[in-house]
């Protein structure tokens, strides 16, 4: 075999670059092991409330769905009109009280 002579420097030259590549895939692949680990541990008392949360949630939406029938947009006008009272009422005190205030002070 006749080998030439810049094939010696060349493969001299390639082994540290592939152990240097090799040694970053395995820091990448690492950190990618931990980071799977971190998230892969859920907080199960957080999820159990959030989901807990969530059936009351559907439980009153069935029940308003069924027990209600189809009446519910005027149930929800009904409830947008109270909160305009509410609001008004609520002006209507905050001015007396600025009032009072006004005529004590």
């Amino acid at each position: 075999m006749d080998f030439s002579p810049f094939l010696i420097p060349i493969v001299g030259m390639m082994i540290p670059i592939v152990a240097i590549i090799l040694k970053h895939r395995e820091r990448v692949e690492r950190m990618r092991i931990e980071a799977g680990d971190r998230y892969a541990v859920p907080d199960t008392s957080k999820q159990d409330g959030r989901i807990e949360m969530l059936e009351d949630r559907v439980a009153v939406l069935e029940r308003i769905v069924t027990d209600r029938g189809l009446n519910i947009a005027a149930q929800i006008e009904a409830l947008r009109d109270q909160r305009g009272i509410d609001d008004a009422l609520a002006a209507r005190s905050e001015a007396r009280t600025a009032a009072r205030s006004a005529d004590l002070g």
